[in-house]
């Protein structure tokens, strides 16, 4: 019996230099968004570079079609910055639907109650108005397109960021594969905005990918949305029948389909009416044998499961829920949904009691709410500082995203893709100031990255020095 091979050898070959630039970033989601438009807007030549033909991962190509969590009970926008602008670029093209700016904090019962029926995560609980943004995909990849033209950002797409390249523990460009075959990306600092850290262990930079299994992180998820919806037949029914989508949720699990996510029936009739109910989910389940989102064969698995999922969630809906006899699937995510994965171990790793103490760090450069309850002692901003985007040892590599270095259960809560955003503008902006000032970019000045910021409109709280500097600016 002829023994299987378990290596090859490739012969050496010239790889060619397709492009240039001060700063490379790999990954097109709102991580890696954010880190081109920084980098460009601070006048550093970027290349971005995106294996699919669009722009923003989860937010279009993953069907996540919401940016949440992004007031906590006042009127100041979290993060801010970038992920503001895409906010007004939506509003121009009606491609989003949130509450009105203005009104952020407001606890009118009115105003909270009709908010909360509008669509998840609008209202606080304590009952306060909060911004959450549900988008139109396609739109958004539009916004997204121009503002990277607009910012001169050179985009590669169709094309793989597969590899880092490195010499004497510095990175110095990427390796991607396209049609055109193997080229190279040369540059003075790259950014891994993959969201796995997918350059990290060609880079030689230390990473962790445990995750509890109890955690949302460890799941993964095939959004789509589905229409077709007699709205007038759906309501009719759940007033009559208050309890029945708890009732049917519950029979929907045992009968291994996914749920229909709603808050409320009024919130599900009102998605309806708009055409266009939101399934997102958890693959495997809570609980269950842990999948890797780095290994094409789970990758594979789930593919197969959740389409087979999704088609028996419709016929149960369709059988056992009026409204829904003719509904049917819209469209499906062309992407899977990645909550988790590999992270970089940082020259700091956030731990859970920073998130608890409302720590504020000398570098932070990102200040975010709790999920659920407004700003409060109970409940202070969350920090993220810049070396959690800083490998411990290799230089000239920087990631953007939900693969900053964390504990497994802070990055449950913080790798949402406002967060992403946010890092990505920080990672940016840094990566520009190392090439200004040609200095590593673990030595970035970390005030004049943070005064960048908020210049930048990032929301990011005064340390003592700044409201001091601040204060005599006024007078």
């Amino acid at each position: 019996m002829e023994q299987q091979l378990k290596y090859i050898t490739e012969p050496a070959r010239e790889v060619p230099v397709a492009a240039q630039a001060d700063v490379i970033v790999v990954g097109g989601g709102p991580g890696g968004i954010g880190a081109a438009l920084a980098a460009a807007g601070m006048g550093a030549k970027t290349i971005l570079i995106e294996r699919y033909n669009y722009l923003g991962g989860m937010s279009t190509g993953g069907m996540v079609t919401m940016f949440p969590h992004m007031s906590g009970g006042t009127k100041d926008i979290m993060p801010g910055g970038i992920m503001s602008e895409i906010i007004r670029r939506l509003d121009k093209v009606d491609g989003c639907i949130h509450p009105p700016i203005d009104k952020l904090g407001s606890d009118d019962p009115e105003t909270v109650t009709y908010w909360s029926n509008r669509g998840s995560w609008m209202t606080s609980d304590e009952h306060r108005l909060r911004l959450t943004v549900h988008h139109d995909p396609e739109l958004l990849k539009c916004v997204y397109n121009d503002m990277m033209e607009e910012a001169g950002v050179h985009l590669i797409l169709h094309a793989w960021g597969t590899s880092a390249l490195v010499k004497d523990n510095k990175v110095y460009g990427v390796c991607l594969e396209s049609k055109r075959g193997r080229q190279a990306v040369l540059g003075k600092v790259v950014i891994d905005a993959t969201g796995d850290g997918d350059l990290l262990p060609s880079a030689g930079a230390e990473s962790d990918s445990k995750i509890d299994p109890h955690l949302r992180i460890r799941n993964f998820a095939l959004a789509f949305h589905i229409s077709g919806i007699d709205a007038d037949r759906l309501e009719a029914f759940l007033k009559e029948n208050p309890k029945a989508l708890q009732r049917l949720s519950d029979e929907a699990f045992k009968a291994q389909c996914f749920t229909l996510m709603s808050s409320t029936p009024e919130a599900l009739v009102t998605k309806a009416r708009q055409n266009s109910v939101w399934v997102n989910n958890f693959i495997p389940g809570m609980g269950s044998p842990a999948l890797s989102s780095s290994n094409v064969e789970h990758l594979t698995t789930v593919s197969i499961y959740a389409h087979a999922k999704m088609l028996r969630t419709l016929m149960f809906y369709r059988k056992h829920l009026p409204g829904f006899e003719k509904a049917f699937i819209r469209i499906a995510a062309p992407q899977l949904g990645i909550r988790g994965g590999r992270r970089l171990v940082g020259e700091y790793t956030l731990v859970e009691k920073d998130m608890a103490d409302g720590t504020d760090f000398e570098d932070t450069i990102i200040a975010v709410p709790h999920l659920e309850h407004d700003i409060s002692p109970e409940f202070p901003l969350r920090c993220i500082p810049y070396r959690c985007l800083v490998p411990r040892t290799v230089n000239g590599l920087l990631v953007a995203g939900r693969s900053f270095s964390s504990q497994d259960r802070v990055n449950e809560m913080l790798n949402l893709m406002p967060h992403c955003m946010g890092m990505g503008q920080a990672a940016g902006t840094a990566a520009a100031l190392a090439v200004k000032h040609g200095v590593e970019v673990r030595d970035v000045d970390y005030k004049e990255l943070r005064a960048s910021l908020r210049a930048q409109g990032v929301y990011l709280p005064l340390h003592p020095d700044e409201a001091e500097k601040t204060e005599k600016n006024k007078k």
